[in-house]
């Protein structure tokens, strides 16, 4: 029944499902509460002070997520609409045939990104399973599409990837997910310390690929998306937590481009109880 639901919410115009959805993210916004509070403390991390600006980041938030069952379920219709002028930076990395590793951070339509991508080839991602067992049929049958290949987030997602890599594929990956099991680094992000996973530093320094971040910029009145994308420069930084910390700087940079289209209600700052020591850790106010 919930499948069946999603797939009739497919079937309505993008610019209904995006107009829906800023409107139901300015209402969730309205009240008092968590998200609300995480909104105004993260995008002021960020140097984003307008209550205008906090306003329009929780419209773009529900769009964000009213507009997946289109892109889950006509992802040709979609994929019409979505268009770059910078397609010369992936062309120019595939044509080194060393592979390359997107990082997609929570900005934009993250959904259309892999999909746009697979039309240069094999793409294999890497994703969480999902809390709720009743949404996994959804999910799976979201995944379906050629050329791309979704892998758990676990040792076995890991070799998946590494091997994909060495093959001279494409994989990617949300690089401003919080790390579990204790595998992440305090590291500066808009101006304060968020765990970071090193995850992606590591896969880049070891298989030696062309690393690139891209976001899909969601236009007005359902236009569709613009796919951007920031390569970073090489040589890459030679450690893990230096090229973390440089993954950071890209994202900030991509971000700024349309920062109201960034998940500022993620809880990008927390701390899981088996991360390291936050740096500022026992030192006086």
């Amino acid at each position: 029944m919930l499948l069946f639901l999603v797939r009739s919410l497919a079937r309505l115009p993008l610019s209904w499902l995006q107009a829906i959805g800023r409107l139901l993210g300015r209402a969730v916004y309205a009240f008092p509460g968590r998200y609300r509070q995480r909104i105004q403390a993260n995008a002021r991390r960020a140097g984003y002070d307008d209550p205008a600006f906090f306003r329009r980041a929780a419209a773009q938030s529900g769009a964000m997520i009213a507009e997946i069952p289109k892109v889950w379920w006509r992802t040709r219709d979609c994929l019409t609409h979505t268009r770059s002028d910078q397609e010369s930076i992936v062309q120019a990395a595939l044509a080194e045939g060393r592979g390359v590793l997107y990082l997609t951070p929570h900005l934009g339509c993250f959904e259309i990104t892999a999909r746009h991508l697979t039309q240069y080839g094999p793409l294999t991602v890497m994703f969480r399973p999902s809390r709720s067992p009743r949404l996994d049929p959804i999910v799976e049958s979201a995944r379906d599409m050629h050329n791309l290949r979704a892998v758990p987030a676990n040792r076995h997602g890991v070799r998946a990837f590494v091997r994909a890599l060495k093959r001279g594929e494409a994989v990617g990956m949300l690089p401003d997910q919080v790390p579990r099991e204790g595998d992440g680094l305090w590291l500066p992000f808009f101006g304060d310390y968020a765990l970071t996973m090193t995850l992606a530093a590591r896969l880049a320094l070891q298989t030696g690929v062309a690393v690139i971040l891209t976001a899909g910029e969601r236009l007005p009145a359902g236009k569709g998306w613009r796919i951007h994308y920031l390569r970073l420069p090489e040589p890459l930084p030679e450690t893990p937590e230096a090229l973390a910390l440089a993954i950071n700087q890209a994202m900030e940079a991509l971000i700024r481009r349309f920062p109201e289209q960034y998940l500022w209600s993620y809880n990008r700052y927390k701390e899981p109880d088996d991360a390291p020591p936050h740096p500022n850790e026992g030192i006086a106010g």
